[in-house]
């Protein structure tokens, strides 16, 4: 099914986000949103809701029967295939969208400042919102995530948005191991987006942590940027960790000039009640002035 209606969030609160994904309109949990629903009326025309289960294991959208298997959405004049998934997630992050931007925009200019196609590496990057942002703007991308349905689902992606032409590279790699081995191999970046989460297992199968592991994994891809002109995105959806934290892991774990400013950016959204959807932190590194150097 082919839809070209886009995305809109419609109201926030009570915990939960309505959403207006193409032509079906969900009613899905948002810990963000913690204020009371501006909008009451407009939940009664969801199409499906997403409730999680209690305890672990999946969740369940009611009625089971409403959405299809698949159907495709126009976002960003991108083509996205979308799908209820047993996590309530449909393989969209509209909050991206921002990080997505930036980082296409700083992708063209180091293109325009070399004089060949800008090479970024997108981790943990999923259903592939930034990098068909990146391909795009004509960037090269080694595109990285440890799930193999989630690389299959970008590239169709890419397909649906006339991009499968385009200089990816579409890798099934535990993040920190490709970035270990990238660093032996002597590779550089134009820049690298990092999308981490909150908690799950290293390489080795051992319990990680956004807060413990985030300085570590930066340092680890500190040597593959390309000197004082590369850029960096970090995401933060951890509610325990502030923007001042991320930014300081950001900083040590890139072991930046004094000179190198890192911005925070709140990823939130505004609903079309006037409510406002908190979904995370983003840290931003641009190029230093001055070209390459320590």
């Amino acid at each position: 099914m082919r839809d070209s209606d886009g995305y809109a969030l419609l109201d926030a609160g009570d915990g939960r986000r309505l959403e207006r994904f193409g032509a079906f309109v969900l009613d899905r949990p948002a810990p963000g949103a913690t204020s009371p629903r501006r909008d009451p009326a407009a939940w009664a025309g969801a199409s499906a809701r997403f409730d999680r289960e209690q305890g672990p294991g999946p969740g369940r959208w009611s009625p089971p029967d409403r959405l299809p298997e698949r159907w495709d959405v126009r976002v960003d004049d991108l083509v996205l295939e979308l799908r209820p998934t047993a996590s309530g997630q449909v393989g969209l992050f509209p909050e991206h969208r921002a990080v997505a931007r930036w980082a296409a925009t700083q992708a063209a200019a180091a293109a325009a400042e070399e004089g060949g196609a800008a090479s970024v590496l997108n981790l943990f990057a999923h259903t592939g919102l930034v990098t068909l942002h990146l391909a795009r703007a004509g960037a090269a991308v080694a595109h990285v995530d440890a799930s193999r349905p989630a690389v299959a689902w970008a590239r169709r992606n890419a397909a649906l948005s006339g991009l499968d032409d385009r200089p990816v590279r579409w890798l099934v790699e535990d993040a920190a191991r490709f970035v270990a081995r990238e660093a032996r191999r002597g590779r550089r970046y134009d820049g690298v987006v990092l999308d981490p989460p909150t908690y799950g297992h290293g390489p080795s199968g051992a319990p990680w942590s956004l807060a413990a592991g985030l300085a570590p994994l930066l340092a680890a891809i500190r040597p593959l940027l390309d000197g004082r002109r590369g850029f960096v995105a970090c995401t933060s959806h951890a509610a325990g960790l502030r923007p001042a934290d991320l930014a300081s892991h950001v900083r040590a774990g890139l072991d930046l000039a004094d000179d190198r400013e890192v911005a925070v950016h709140e990823l939130a959204l505004d609903a079309e009640s006037g409510a406002r959807l908190a979904g995370g932190w983003v840290a931003f590194v641009g190029p230093a002035e001055g070209g390459k150097g320590g």
